[in-house]
């Protein structure tokens, strides 16, 4: 929720504005944390049948295949959550680059006027998608 970050700049008058940053890209963070979550707690119970009640797993033929169609679709939704915190990642990266910010200050509007310092680290994030 980029929008709410707000911060001052100055302008050419000597005086300041607030600038607020763009973009919402909490969505895709969400769905990757909710579905972590969820995972988490499936394996669980599914740890706790397997060592506790081994004997229903065992005589019960649905319970295995039920188990198989639910692993396969927890695989599935983890892959898409991964590529939908990827490509929320990069819009972050996009909206906070220097370039950008820069670009939104009206102090810099005119041409070669501002130039942007070092781009911000972002290799823990980057391997935050690669896990």
């Amino acid at each position: 929720r980029l929008y709410r970050v707000a911060f001052t700049t100055i302008t050419c008058e000597d005086g300041s504005e607030d600038l607020n940053l763009t973009g919402d890209f909490s969505a895709p963070a969400e769905f990757f944390v909710t579905l972590g979550v969820f995972s988490f707690f499936y394996s669980m119970a599914a740890l706790v049948l397997y060592l506790r009640f081994h004997s229903l797993y065992a005589e019960n033929t649905k319970l295995p295949f039920t188990d198989f169609c639910v692993t396969v679709c927890f695989a599935f939704f983890w892959l898409v959550a991964a590529a939908a915190w990827g490509k929320g990642l990069s819009d972050v990266k996009a909206a906070t680059h220097p370039n950008t910010i820069i670009s939104a200050m009206s102090a810099c509007k005119a041409e070669g006027k501002c130039t942007a310092g070092t781009t911000p680290a972002m290799g823990l994030a980057n391997i935050s998608v690669v896990r």
